[in-house]
């Protein structure tokens, strides 16, 4: 699987272009806006999309998907249904921050833990991680040991859990059962700023490393 990170939006938030090495299909992740600069890429890598993948439902990150399923008949997958009332909620926020209209949609399928994901010959595990929001996902390619974490993890930091049904301890939660687990080695895309590996943040994320939860 090859990717490519293309930050979106005025939160530059971390849209993610992935896709099969062997068929060129590919898949979006969460394509806040800025579609005609994400479908640059697409093209220029030759790219055929067939899906988008949403982590969670505020505005930078879903707030180009209904726009862009429409425009390219892609079908929609995630996230947790936990997170419906975000993506009701995005024409509200898109106002409150002077941003362009942003539609709400309905996913073609809402994703649990446990679930897959493909595209090509490239398959995705799911795994619930609530905290930031109540349902939020991330994405999880074994094979390269790539994880696709939205607004989870950040290297250095943690997501904000003072949004509507935002809890702290349930964040902190899935990040140590959910995350760590798959192992140090993996380097992850974060909804915001530079990748990082679930190592590093272990020994140095000042709210999740090792030394400061085992106080």
């Amino acid at each position: 699987m090859q990717y490519i990170v293309i930050p979106v939006t005025p939160f530059e938030q971390n849209c993610t272009l992935l896709w099969c090495e062997r068929t060129l299909e590919g898949a979006v992740v969460d394509p806040g806006g800025d579609l005609d600069r994400v479908l640059a890429v697409a093209e220029r890598k030759g790219v055929r999309l067939v899906k988008i993948l949403v982590t969670h439902g505020h505005l930078d990150h879903a707030g180009g998907v209904a726009d862009l399923a429409e425009r390219l008949h892609l079908p929609i997958e995630g996230p947790h249904p936990e997170d419906k009332f975000w993506i009701d909620a995005m024409p509200q926020s898109a106002r409150m921050y002077g941003l362009p209209p942003a539609r709400i949609f309905e996913p073609d399928r809402w994703l649990k833990d446990g679930d897959t994901v493909s595209f090509g010959e490239v398959v995705l595990e799911v795994r619930h991680c609530p905290g930031h929001t109540p349902g939020h996902v991330v994405f999880f390619h074994r094979p390269s040991r790539l994880a696709i974490v939205g607004d989870v993890l950040f290297q250095g930091s943690i997501g904000r859990t003072d949004f509507p049904k935002g809890d702290h301890a349930t964040l902190i939660r899935s990040i140590r059962q959910q995350l760590w687990p798959l192992g140090d080695d993996v380097t992850f895309i974060p909804g915001h700023g530079p990748l990082s590996t679930f190592g590093d943040e272990r020994r140095h994320n000042p709210f999740v490393a090792d030394s400061v939860l085992s106080r």
